[in-house]
């Protein structure tokens, strides 16, 4: 690999940029909107104004769709699920399963879940 082509690579791994991209091409394909540039232009807007703490952070997935996400996990309705099921969630939002709270035998439920997805959401967009 040529020192340049090295340096570019870095630059983009160092600043985070194919998962900023990834992620707004998410939000985009999920939220269809008529004007895609001026949604993405919003949606960096907000990831700005999270980061001053003036507004909130785009979400691809609102409540709805994390009760869903659970239910799909609970199959058997029991009301909880195990933090296998939860790391393998993360994973699949693309979230970071890096300093998770919950042991092996833990299960987490509905209002955890959220709360928890919600929190490793917000420090996902933080670190742009």
């Amino acid at each position: 690999m040529a020192a340049a082509e090295r340096q570019c690579r870095d630059y983009l791994e160092r600043h985070r940029i194919p998962e900023l991209l990834h992620r707004l091409g998410a939000l985009l394909l999920y939220h269809r909107p008529e004007r895609p540039r001026e949604f993405l232009i919003q949606a960096l807007e907000r990831v700005k104004a999270g980061k001053r703490a003036e507004g909130e952070y785009p979400y691809l997935m609102d409540e709805a769709n994390l009760a869903a996400m659970f239910q799909l996990l609970d199959v058997v309705g029991q009301g909880h699920i195990t933090a296998a099921q939860y790391r393998e969630a993360l994973k699949t939002l693309g979230l970071s399963t890096e300093d998770l709270q919950f042991g092996d035998d833990a299960n987490i439920t509905l209002d955890v879940f959220k709360e928890e997805v919600k929190k490793k959401m917000l420090e996902s967009w933080a670190a742009y």
